[in-house]
């Protein structure tokens, strides 16, 4: 049952919703099932053929108790006789372990043939209840196979695993036989693209409930447009064929019903639409589904706190999913103005008044804290008491300086006092992370989304904020805009702070890639992110100087390619970004390699500083030519 927790600071023995957790069963809320493990044995009373032809390899249950003699079929001769019930046990009674140097015979039953205690049990076995063939649930769900790399099927019945064993006297007049179960229905194409939302999609934007509490709810009243809106999503990630387009057919047409409610849960099928559709370089429809969810969270009072009361039917739960509806379409229209550059984040001059998230583990188990709220966020270092903040707290603390370097003046490019500000935001944002926040992974080592979101944001923050006054030119990168317009920057002779501020950032994003999860597990604007860090390595890659670290920056690059390149596999944006960044690329070679035939270019270089640019700049090129050759279709 969901409650409210009294504030604990206990360490959680539940991890913060990783993609390695959703494939384990989604935590407590849906259960994790054991593969069906059942001995397939004979137990037709066949015998060894090197043993005397009178021997039989186990007596049944009535003739054991009586100390008679059984001929071991079934049913055996006594019992035939009496119409007594026959029953065969294993026993382990006289087993001196297997044969040496004999054939083992299929056929043959040895006593020491019984199930694992802590597998299915077997109804042979007195006192042990038959099982049955659990529903479909996220433990069929196999991520490996639901990779858009991968055109199989991600989702396949369960086959063999739900063969049993057991015991029916009614049956054709014998005992132990072996029969195969009923076996799990495969799921269906919708079933399976709910399945995929959870796994790749919910774990970046969480606002909807756990999928055994949404199901449940969807029950009592009309989800329709909210489950349209996650089977179409979750279809991006998984081959569905003609579905695909028709589950977006769906969703336009209820979300936009006119006899449509205009509610929380409409909201957040708005904003999973949105979110798609951005990803899929339709970015023009997903700004007008954007300014339509804006004014209809205002138009109902999502952003104020009571709101989650009067919506939450007193279920804590529900409560703190109006919450995440609010915070997750604040962060979305942030992100969607700071990638693009094509809206104002309108929502960041809203005063909302909303408590903010708890962790994702809280949510998952129903253990709901009381909420705290920006005021208790941003008095944190002057009140003196130690609070424990979220992860989507803190993303939501990312984006608010966000917006608050949008609202700067001169159009984006401000002055070094305005800059030094922003700076001071971001960098305190960073310097007071506590120790479990400081890196993108929970106490229990997984992924921790919200922080990897969070520091994107900042790191993004950071490139944007110091860009115009870098004085690294970004003219070979101007037709990198896949996601944004280019922002043409004028050289400098020399890196000043600005130009050390966008690179440390820039390989910090890079480094993101490494994390063992799967990329498609990430947020969408990740990918515009990603290309705001390759316009940064290019820009740099293109200078005319020599430079030290050119090992390090074709890492930089091969990382970046490699993830846009996994990306695309779901985004279109990607696979645009992911163009254009090797066209560039090649572009900067050529031009590198015309410098480079000059004698003139090498005055003042070693013999072994002229090998090791010229070898760099051919293994940056080698590496990329190779990867996007293998990727493409």
């Amino acid at each position: 049952m969901d409650s409210y927790a009294q504030p604990v600071s206990a360490t959680p023995s539940l991890s913060n919703g990783s993609p390695t957790e959703l494939f384990n069963g989604l935590g407590p809320e849906i259960s994790s099932q054991p593969p069906h493990s059942t001995p397939t044995s004979s137990i037709s009373g066949a015998v060894d053929s090197r043993a005397p032809p009178n021997t039989v390899q186990a007596a049944c249950l009535a003739c054991r108790s009586k100390h008679l003699k059984c001929d071991g079929k079934s049913p055996c001769s006594r019992c035939r006789t009496s119409d007594s019930e026959c029953v065969y046990v294993a026993s382990r009674r006289g087993y001196k372990g297997p044969r040496r140097n004999g054939a083992p015979n299929p056929n043959k039953r040895h006593a020491s043939d019984s199930p694992d205690a802590g597998g299915d049990s077997c109804p042979m076995l007195l006192g042990r209840a038959g099982s049955t063939a659990a529903p479909p649930s996220m433990a069929t769900f196999n991520p490996a196979l639901a990779i858009p790399e991968s055109p199989v099927t991600p989702f396949a019945p369960g086959g063999m695993n739900s063969l049993q064993l057991y015991r029916n006297p009614y049956l054709d007049g014998t005992n132990g036989a072996l029969v195969e179960a009923a076996p799990r229905p495969p799921q269906t194409v919708p079933e399976r693209c709910v399945d995929s939302f959870y796994y790749y999609f919910y774990p970046g934007h969480p606002a909807v409930l756990p999928k055994e509490q949404l199901l449940k709810v969807a029950k009592e009243r009309n989800l329709d447009h909210l489950l349209a809106a996650m089977r179409w999503v979750g279809s991006l990630y998984i081959d569905v064929g003609p579905a695909r387009a028709t589950f977006f057919e769906e969703v336009m047409r209820l979300v936009y019903a006119p006899d449509v409610i205009k509610d929380g849960y409409l909201v957040q099928a708005m904003v999973i639409l949105l979110i798609g559709l951005d990803g899929s370089c339709q970015q023009e429809k997903a700004r007008e589904i954007l300014s339509d969810v804006e004014r209809i969270a205002i138009e109902i009072g999502l952003y104020t706190r009571a709101f989650a009361t009067m919506h939450g039917g007193g279920i804590p739960r529900l409560e703190e999913s109006w919450r995440r509806t609010w915070w997750d379409l604040f962060v979305v229209d942030g992100m969607v103005a700071g990638v693009h550059r094509q809206t104002n984040f309108l929502l960041f001059d809203i005063v909302a008044d909303v408590g903010l998230p708890c962790e994702e583990y809280e949510y998952k188990s129903g253990s709901i804290p009381r909420p705290m709220y920006l005021e208790d966020f941003d008095d944190q270092l002057f009140s003196g008491e130690e609070r424990e903040f979220s992860s989507f707290a803190y993303r939501v603390a990312s984006i608010r300086n966000l917006g608050r370097m949008m609202r700067l003046p001169n159009g984006g490019f401000p002055n070094e006092e305005n800059v030094n500000r922003i700076e001071s935001l971001l960098s305190n944002w960073r310097m007071h992370l506590p120790a479990s926040k400081r890196d993108c992974l929970n106490k229990n080592c997984e992924l921790d989304e919200m922080m990897f979101q969070a520091h994107m944001i900042n790191h993004a923050c950071s490139i944007i904020l110091h860009q115009p006054l870098s004085q690294l030119d970004s003219s070979p990168a101007r037709d990198v805009t896949a996601c944004a317009p280019h922002r043409a920057v004028q050289s400098g002779d020399n890196f000043n702070l600005h130009t050390r501020h966008i690179i440390t950032a820039a390989c910090e994003i890079s480094k993101m890639v490494t994390y063992n999860v799967p990329i498609t597990s990430h947020t969408h604007f990740f990918t515009c992110v990603l290309t705001l860090s390759s316009i940064v390595h290019l820009s740099k890659w293109a200078l005319e100087y020599f430079i030290h670290d050119e090992d390090d920056l074709r890492q930089q690059i091969r990382l970046n390619i490699g993830a846009l390149n996994k990306l695309s596999g779901v985004w279109k944006a990607a696979h645009n970004a992911s163009g254009q960044v090797r066209g560039v690329a090649q572009e900067i070679y050529r031009a590198k390699k015309a410098q480079q035939s000059n004698p003139s270019f090498w005055v003042g270089f070693t013999q072994e500083e002229i090998i090791s640019s010229m070898a760099a700049d051919e293994g940056i090129m080698s590496e990329i030519n190779t990867m996007l050759t293998s990727s493409a279709p």
